[in-house]
């Protein structure tokens, strides 16, 4: 109440009502928390130890969705940007996949050029700040070669441009076939698509590249992924490290998928990145489906982190 200057008086605290504590409904609770874990104890150890709260808690829902998708023989689809193939993630991907946990990968153009180059050289991305000086970037010969006759391929043989790439890598006989995902999805017939938006990727400053080419090889890659999302009830679709193209390229897909008459109802999304942004917030984790989690941190900490979750709640590794 104010005093006869205008001026607001203190409110008397005497007049609150309180309550127990023991009447509170509490959303932690010491039997949630971490519990210490030995290196001796083992890995299942160290993943009981975590705390269920928040972040964990959404690691641990993922991890189960997963293996549960394994037993259940469901689809786990991997959407990853470049930047997963640059901090050196591939192997634990590849082992994902030659385990068929991971049963269809896709991917954007970037990511596809650093999974040939490390294939070709076992080396990728160049210094842009200094190549960029000159109008040397990106300039590279063999990467825009090999994409112009597999996106050629692509077409004529109706296979699309992630089959087609793995095809010529494995055909090349590159000395580091065995870190390419391209290559890995070719010798297991497991799906590999590439989602090209022209004008984003190095190959495309090539005049040898042809656009008609590179457009309707991943226009057959996008429409082979509309299938492998046609059977997604009860699988679990990642997007790892795509801020923008592979959130896109998911909701087309799902709506094809559902517009020609599939139920794709229950299935649990993840969006994994050092930041979370808008359209895989809104693409991937709350427009398609009720289960979507977001788990935030470096794709070389948390992806390691969810495949040991993944294998240990499998139980691969304990005999």
């Amino acid at each position: 109440m104010n005093d006869e200057t205008g001026a607001f008086k203190p409110l008397d605290l005497g007049r609150i009502k309180t309550y127990s504590i023991q009447e509170r409904k509490n959303l932690s609770n010491a039997n949630l928390f971490a519990k210490p874990a030995l290196p001796s104890d083992g890995i299942h150890a160290f993943f009981d130890s975590l705390p269920d709260i928040l972040a964990a808690t959404n690691l641990r829902k993922v991890i189960d969705a997963i293996a549960l998708a394994y037993r259940n023989k469901r689809p786990v689809i991997l959407a990853l940007g470049a930047h997963v193939i640059k901090c050196g993630l591939s192997p634990l991907i590849i082992d994902l996949m030659q385990r068929r946990i991971i049963t269809a990968l896709a991917m954007n153009g970037a990511t596809a050029i650093h999974d040939y180059e490390v294939a070709l050289i076992g080396a990728t991305s160049e210094d842009v700040a200094a190549s960029l000086k000159d109008g040397s970037f990106g300039m590279v010969k063999e990467t825009a070669e090999a994409f112009q006759a597999a996106s050629a391929r692509g077409v004529k043989e109706n296979i699309g441009l992630g089959r087609a790439m793995g095809d010529r890598i494995i055909a090349e006989k590159c000395d580091y076939e065995d870190l390419s995902l391209l290559a890995c999805g070719a010798k297991l017939n497991i799906p590999v698509t590439v989602h090209v938006a022209i004008g984003t990727d190095t190959i495309h400053m090539h005049p040898n590249v042809s656009g008609r080419d590179v457009g309707e090889s991943s226009h057959i890659d996008f429409r082979i992924l509309a299938s492998v999302v046609s059977h997604l009830e009860g699988g679990v679709w990642l997007n790892v490290g795509s801020a923008v193209v592979l959130p896109e390229v998911f909701l087309k897909a799902l709506c094809i998928a559902r517009n020609v008459g599939n139920k794709i109802e229950n299935f649990v999304t993840v969006n994994m990145d050092m930041i979370q942004h808008y359209r895989p917030q809104t693409n991937v984790l709350k427009r398609p489906t009720s289960q979507g989690y977001a788990i935030t941190g470096h794709h070389e900490i948390m992806l390691p982190l969810l495949r040991m979750g993944v294998l240990s709640k499998i139980g691969i590794g304990d005999e």
